[in-house]
């Protein structure tokens, strides 16, 4: 299988894992050697209530015996995608209560910044240094990370980049600016929280300039911070939000939500604006409903708060410099990259899946699932713990 792997399907780095995985279940992810390893990555993010939830299980069992796809997006009523967008606006603030459901999270900001240029009639995306949305041309346009993106050259024009938690920056907002398009919480950049009330002075001059604000909540989205979305720690509510990731329990999708009056510019002049083929699949509808109802219905976004806490008191250690991030979005950060590197390969020797984060060589992810219980968490500390022992005594 191992060769198979290497051989037909395309790798995106020359270093993969390459865990061949047996089953998942819960917090933890079985490989076909028999090993068991406890899972605190999620799938980055995306396993919002661990692996297999047996509520999300049943919800794709239920629509397998109804329907599957029967037509483009948009055109059917479709019970699972109505449901899901009903019930998602009713944990939103006013006035976001129209949402558009994609097949990732990428697709959402494509749509998304499309959206915003048809309402403004502008072409200015204003996006922040080390931001990272996707890696669609679109999506890649507005990343902020060169390195990345400069092979693929030329990508959308009009693209400004300012500093995430600049105050200065936020003049170069003007009438010209169709949108402002910002993580929540900066995630490739290193898990990077904005500073107190920054997304309400950028969100107040956009209504000065009659500019957008696009929040991408891919990563903090579906309660990983607490609250189902990431804006609502900061009293602020955006003209558009993107999400995807946690908010299918692990299946493909991504939607975008918006005012009626603003997302019905989609559905004329022209008409067709935005179109997708899968989009709302019925089937990962009723995963992603059955999701959005087990966090809504329980208390383990509120959890979350308390895990964070639990974390932070358990991973005290020499090497590392600090815990950035809300909740069970996460990273640790060590003194070096080849740290980072052996914390994780190690770990993973050990039977715990960490993760790197995308620009920020020093951190190490930690996005369990939001599931995940207390002595799972004790668990995986003590297990990274003992990698760190090992690493400071080689040091010395």
């Amino acid at each position: 299988m191992k060769q198979d792997f290497f051989k037909y399907q395309a790798q995106t780095t020359p270093h993969p894992l390459a865990m061949e995985i047996s089953h998942a279940n819960g917090s933890y992810i079985y490989t076909t050697d028999g090993k068991k390893h406890l899972d605190f990555v999620a799938g980055v993010s995306a396993c919002s209530l661990g692996h297999r939830h047996p509520r999300v299980v049943q919800a794709i069992k239920g629509q397998l015996d109804k329907y599957l796809h029967v037509m483009v997006y948009g055109e059917y009523i479709q019970s699972p995608a109505v449901e899901l967008s009903k019930l998602l606006a009713s944990h939103l603030p006013d006035p976001l209560e129209k949402t558009y459901l994609t097949n990732s999270g990428t697709e959402a900001i494509e749509g998304s910044l499309k959206l915003a240029r048809r309402v403004t009639g502008r072409s200015q995306i204003i996006s922040a240094k080390l931001a990272y949305h996707g890696n669609t041309m679109g999506s890649m346009s507005v990343m902020g990370y060169e390195e990345r993106k400069q092979a693929f050259r030329p990508l959308i024009p009009d693209i400004t980049f300012i500093t995430f938690n600049e105050d200065e920056d936020i003049k170069y907002i003007t009438n010209k600016t169709a949108s402002v398009i910002l993580e929540t919480i900066q995630g490739g950049a290193g898990f990077i929280e904005p500073k107190k009330e920054y997304l309400k002075k950028v969100k107040k001059r956009c209504e000065e300039v009659g500019a957008l604000l696009i929040l991408d909540e891919i990563q903090p989205g579906f309660g990983r911070t607490g609250k189902l979305f990431g804006f609502q720690n900061y009293d602020i509510i955006p003209d558009i939000i993107a999400m995807g990731k946690g908010m299918g329990g692990g299946l493909p999708i991504g939607a975008f939500t918006a005012s009626s009056a603003i997302m019905d510019k989609l559905q004329d002049n022209p008409k067709l604006g935005h179109i997708t083929t899968f989009g709302g699949n019925p089937v990962i509808a009723a995963a992603a409903l059955a999701t959005l109802q087990e966090l809504t219905e329980s208390d383990l976004m509120a959890a979350t708060l308390e895990k964070e806490k639990l974390f932070r008191s358990l991973l005290i250690h020499p090497l590392i410099k600090e815990i950035r991030g809300l909740g069970l979005m996460l990273a640790f950060i060590t003194p070096s990259a080849e740290i980072t590197n052996q914390i994780i390969l190690k770990c993973k020797n050990k039977g715990l899946i960490l993760f790197w984060l995308l620009f920020e060589p020093l951190a190490v992810r930690i996005t369990p699932p939001l599931t995940i219980s207390k002595k799972e968490i004790e668990e995986g500390c003590q297990i990274i713990l003992e990698v760190l022992n090992e690493i400071l005594n080689i040091k010395k």
